[in-house]
């Protein structure tokens, strides 16, 4: 099930790039997208404030007036207020789901799912209580249903439904609450947002400034030719008929109607507990988490910059190198995505004396059995354009095929594995295949990989790595087609170029070495 919507979310997105390009799919950026969504309600929610009065009938006046003689500024404001909640709703749920798909919610990462079950909650509350102050007959049919919902609790000393049966048992102090809740909650949820990124490195808050561009005038648009409706003045002398219902917030409620109190209390309370265990249904099975070799560390703080999850901090040294910091990694956090390894400088499969040992290595997968799969990799290789292609775990590349080493993250590889497979003939030419271009699986992988090879981020691939010879490709998991298409492509060019003429080839002494080397660093990780 989860295959065949991942791969559904895939070739969505694939359309989606065509449109928008992969920097600003929509898919891509629902977290940037919520936030945006959530300043948007809270900009248009303070100028709103401006022009509200309480009052049993002063709200509803006041909305009135705002919406009907100021709509070309607080009408529209009031407008796009309603919108941006009804599309983060939309977002908020679109996300959940989309990273359940992607499998990015267990094991490690559970910290990040379990944070946003109560995001769900606070949203929706921020909704019901701005519908409470428009005092119409949708706000009373929502005073009115959600005070006997809570009635059913048990919990007051008197029943607050009783304040919505008479027009004299309501006061403006009500109104004075529900500013306060509606200005209370959303902060709430602030909070909660900020927690929710708390594990993650370099969180994206904002969208690309072209797709924020895009959605607000999308949503202004949408204010101008369907303004947010105004139903007519909350009567407590009558009990509403026909309202028009929102029907991304208040969705829920003509269930509530229609089943028993104990039920929806029940419904709620088994939701919320399978989505919070939902990480622990069934746990994942992880590779044990990163491990710092003091030996080889200098504390250059390169693996701490570069891990996507914030697992790894510098700590004052505790041996007696020279050096003032060491890496230490919190195993909590650690996915094993293999990315500090690939970070670290001293991450070199050139060394052919002793055993191959950097500065933080995964127990399961050390860099010492990463070289021996790439040498195997390039002797099952034969004929004109070589190809060797370091895959993605996540991506197209996730089938493991002969030539093809899979990879947790391909910003696991060293640069000067590049320069390793190239110039010890391993073969003709490395491709580098990992997620889309619009979402690493590992958040910073691609960018990374990117970074590094183009010479912008350290530790960076050498000059004398002939760059026509490396090729990147960034493929979906349903995007195996265009996969096999460009390596196609990658290996006739190969063919034309002929073989790499600085080759220093690979002798049996040092596959021995780096066989031995591999069990060696196996048998110590396990």
């Amino acid at each position: 099930m989860r295959d065949i919507l991942r791969r559904g979310f895939d070739r969505v997105e694939r359309g989606l790039d065509r449109l928008f390009g992969a920097d600003w799919n929509p898919l891509g950026q629902l977290g940037p997208l919520g936030w945006f969504l959530f300043w948007i309600v809270a900009a248009t929610g303070i100028y709103l404030f401006i022009f509200f009065d309480t009052g049993v009938t002063a709200a509803y006046d006041s909305v009135a007036w705002l919406s009907r003689d100021h709509w070309w500024h607080a009408g529209l404001a009031r407008s796009l207020h309603r919108y941006a909640s009804d599309m983060m709703v939309v977002v908020m749920f679109v996300h959940l789901v989309r990273e359940w798909a992607m499998d990015r919610y267990r094991g490690k990462r559970w910290f990040s799912w379990v944070s946003g079950v109560p995001l769900i909650w606070f949203v929706y509350l921020s909704g019901i209580t701005g519908y409470w102050l428009i005092w119409d007959k949708l706000a009373q049919y929502v005073a009115l249903t959600t005070t006997e919902l809570l009635d059913s609790l048990g919990i007051f000393a008197e029943p607050i439904a009783r304040n919505f049966l008479a027009p004299d048992t309501l006061s403006g102090r009500f109104f004075t609450l529900m500013v306060f809740l509606h200005i209370a909650i959303p902060l709430l949820l602030l909070l909660l947002m900020w927690i929710h990124i708390q594990r993650i490195t370099e969180a994206r808050t904002s969208p690309p400034r072209g797709l924020a561009l895009i959605t607000l005038v999308g949503l202004v648009f949408a204010s101008l030719a369907l303004p947010a409706n105004l139903e007519a003045p909350a009567d407590l002398a009558t009990v509403p008929q026909r309202v028009g219902l929102d029907w991304f917030v208040l969705s829920l409620y003509p269930v509530i109607e229609s089943v028993p109190p104990g039920v929806i209390w029940a419904g709620v309370l088994v939701f919320t507990v399978l989505l919070v265990g939902l990480p622990w249904m069934p746990p994942r099975r992880e590779s044990g988490a990163a491990q710092v070799f003091l030996d080889f560390c200098n504390g250059c703080t390169r693996c701490a910059e570069d891990c996507p999850y914030a697992a790894i901090t510098m700590v004052p040294r505790t041996d007696d190198l020279p050096f003032s910091h060491q890496a230490e990694v919190d195993p909590a956090r650690c996915v094993a995505c293999g990315i500090c390894m690939g970070s670290c400088p001293s991450s070199s499969p050139f060394r052919r004396s002793g055993d191959l040992v950097t500065g933080i290595d995964l127990p399961e997968r050390p860099l010492a059995t990463l070289r021996a799969e790439v040498i195997e990799a390039g002797a099952a290789l034969s004929g004109p354009g070589r190809v060797l292609t370091l895959g993605c775990a996540h991506a197209a590349s996730a089938t493991p095929v002969p030539g093809r080493v899979v990879l947790p993250c391909v910003a696991m590889a060293p640069p000067a594995l590049i320069d390793f497979i190239i110039s010890r003939g391993l073969a003709d030419g490395v491709a580098v295949a990992g997620c889309a271009a619009r979402d690493c699986y590992n958040r910073l992988g691609m960018a990374w990989t990117e970074a590094r090879f183009s010479r912008e981020r350290d530790p960076q691939l050498r000059r004398r790595v002939p760059r026509e010879r490396l090729l990147t490709v960034w493929a979906g998991p349903s995007e195996g087609a265009r996969l096999a298409e460009e390596l196609a492509a990658f290996g006739n060019r190969l063919s034309s170029l002929g073989p790499y003429e600085n080759i220093r080839p690979i002798d049996a002494d040092e596959v021995a070495h780096a066989e031995a080397t591999a069990r060696r660093a196996g048998g110590a990780g396990q």
